[in-house]
């Protein structure tokens, strides 16, 4: 009856000490969750805690990828965690996306699909909704400006050829690009999806103001549409 409350305490302190030992690359996910919630609930360790935590994730998102889609409320439900330690959960995981869109960015090149793809990664993964952005780009290929052009139901997006030129003329674009996100995590552009990626390449021809590619973006991939031929 009385180690109980030892192995609990020890449990508390294993991660801080853990990276004391070994460095952050040696914990799980969990314990790195730990260590920023501090302490826990009463019979509830901050190692369950962050446990219950990662369990909050639903359909394909596991690990800390789930914190981009868990909200205040939900993370608010679990015992010993109020709304301090939940905003800084949430911060937690726009930090982590900041620092990967940082990362990327050192290599961006809008004329190498792979790279821009790599930039909005980890901006468009997380919606849970489709969403289409439009990228205006001057003469040399330069980011004018990123506007959202829709943000659609997770199966579909609304998004017309007007829309895209009404925008692309007002923000000066000598080039455009197009992207947006499956939820599904499939990066394979459905035909819809080339279907209105051809009328908004005829518009741009006659509008002289081309469309240079069209990237549906997944999770952890993306497919180019220029790449696959299908501009």
């Amino acid at each position: 009856m009385n180690r109980k409350p030892e192995n609990q305490k020890e449990n508390r302190i294993l991660p801080y000490e853990k990276f004391l030992k070994s460095g952050a690359e040696s914990l799980s996910e969990a314990e790195l969750l730990a260590i920023i919630l501090r302490t826990g609930a009463k019979n509830c360790p901050a190692l369950t805690l962050a446990g219950q935590v990662l369990s909050l994730a639903k359909g394909r998102n596991r690990g800390l990828n789930a914190l981009h889609h868990i909200s205040l409320s939900e993370l608010m439900s679990l015992p010993g965690i109020g709304e301090v330690k939940a905003v800084k959960i949430k911060c937690i995981a726009e930090l982590s996306k900041r620092m990967a869109m940082e990362r990327a960015a050192d290599e961006l090149k809008f004329d190498s699909p792979g790279t821009v793809a790599s930039y909005f990664m980890e901006e468009l993964r997380h919606e849970e909704k489709e969403t289409v952005l439009l990228l205006s780009l001057d003469n040399r290929l330069h980011l004018i400006e990123k506007f959202v052009l829709s943000i659609g139901t997770v199966n579909a997006s609304l998004l017309s050829a007007r829309e895209v030129f009404v925008q692309a003329l007002k923000s000066q674009a000598s080039y455009v690009m197009l992207l947006h996100n499956h939820p599904s995590g499939d990066a394979v552009p459905s035909g819809q999806d080339i279907l209105i990626t051809r009328k908004i390449r005829e518009a741009g021809a006659l509008m002289e103001v081309p469309l240079i590619d069209h990237i549906v973006i997944g999770d952890g991939l993306y497919t180019s549409l220029k790449e696959k031929g299908l501009l």
